[in-house]
């Protein structure tokens, strides 16, 4: 990918009413050089972009301000949205991010327990850290020997690496946002619906 900032080197120069000779001239280079990066028809060495810059006194990051401002995103339609079953819990993902590096990675969705279900498992642990939101219902979170009350409107953020679970202990359906990173690759081992 080629990334064309000559645009920008030329409109700072003409602003500073300097010449293509001037700049040339003080940064050791030719005139010819200087106008072809400008003109967007050759990209140049980093030690002479920086000769450049270091003379007309343009800060790089205006130099780079377009560089990738367009990301790729992952856009989930509600009508679109994957969902399983396991152990009774419904889980319905809302979106995954994908990267080059997995401990960036995250993965988000919409939890529901059934009354007296429960999602993880207070045996093992996983790599990763997780984070819920509760919406509707009521629950008991465990994790290690510790066990704490959730309702409506709780939150609870963990490092994952210790056994941990989430039991609907009220008298309707426990519904929860949950975010984990690394993904749990959960949309692969289990019944869709």
């Amino acid at each position: 990918m080629k990334y064309h900032f000559g645009d920008k080197i030329r409109e700072i120069r003409e602003r500073k009413q300097l010449t293509l000779k001037e700049v040339a001239g003080r940064a050791a280079l030719s005139e010819s050089l200087i106008s072809q990066i400008e003109r967007n028809r050759i990209s140049p060495a980093i030690d002479t972009l920086l000769k450049i810059v270091d003379i007309l006194d343009i800060d790089l990051n205006y130099i780079f301000s377009d560089f990738k401002k367009e990301r790729s995103i992952h856009l989930v339609r509600a009508s679109e949205r994957n969902k399983l079953v396991m152990d009774n819990v419904i889980y319905e993902q809302l979106s995954r991010t994908v990267s080059t590096e997995e401990e960036h990675e995250m993965e988000a969705y919409f939890l529901e327990i059934p009354v007296g279900a429960e999602k993880g498992s207070r045996e093992y642990g996983h790599p990763g850290k997780e984070l819920g939101v509760i919406i509707e219902g009521e629950g008991e979170f465990q994790i290690g020997t510790k066990t704490y009350a959730l309702s409506a409107g709780d939150s609870i953020s963990f490092s994952a690496d210790a056994p941990h679970g989430l039991k609907n202990t009220g008298k309707i359906s426990l519904k929860a946002f949950w975010v984990t990173t690394p993904p749990k690759q959960l949309f692969g081992s289990a019944r869709q619906i």
